[in-house]
């Protein structure tokens, strides 16, 4: 009787030990429980600011480049005739005395330009500009002026070395337009004979 109630008693112990603890199968989540762990990356980061070098490509061929420029042409003057010579040859263009001088201070009015720059003189005629003649200072010779109308503007007439006589008629500052004519050429002339001094070295006998 009492062996009876003791394996009743451990059965029963059994099953409650059974019941209280869950079934495991395959199935459950618990065999399927995955445990995340933080990725550390192996490179460590670099909180440095990043300086950017900018190289300039051959810094020396750009300066000699830049001192072997030639000398760039400057305008001292650039325009056409007086316009004064136009308004007085149409005011005595009614006689028909000067009707020819009036013809030809219209034509140098509209077809006729004067370009004076540090390098060369040019003198542009012509409907369309075609016809153009240019000089250096080098060729002048000598260099007068003649003025017209009380003086308010005057003909420069430039001299060459071989003979040619260039007449510019009507010019505005014609003074001041010779008189740098003239600088122009003591400048070119002084050259010449310093480049001749220098070519010229001690002769042997």
């Amino acid at each position: 009787m009492a062996m009876a109630t003791t394996t009743t008693r451990s059965s029963a112990a059994a099953a409650a030990a059974a019941a209280a603890t869950p079934l495991l199968s395959p199935t459950t989540s618990s065999l399927h429980t995955i445990t995340r762990i933080p990725f550390i990356s192996a490179t460590p980061k670099c909180n440095r600011p990043i300086t950017k070098l900018h190289v300039s490509s051959n810094p020396v061929a750009s300066s000699s480049t830049s001192t072997s420029k030639p000398n760039q042409e400057s305008i001292f003057f650039d325009g056409g005739a007086h316009y004064g010579d136009l308004a007085a040859n149409l005011l005595l263009g009614f006689t028909l005395l000067w009707l020819p001088l009036t013809l030809a201070s219209v034509f140098r009015a509209f077809y006729l330009r004067y370009r004076f720059t540090n390098l060369r003189v040019t003198v542009i005629s012509g409907l369309t500009g075609q016809d153009r003649s240019d000089f250096s200072y080098k060729v002048i010779k000598d260099v007068q002026v003649v003025p017209r109308f009380i003086g308010e503007w005057g003909d420069v007439i430039i001299t060459l070395k071989d003979g040619t006589v260039v007449d510019l008629r009507s010019v505005p500052k014609f003074r001041e337009i010779a008189k740098y004519c003239l600088s122009m050429v003591d400048k070119e002339s002084s050259g010449v004979s310093k480049e001749a001094n220098t070519t010229d070295g001690p002769k042997g006998f």
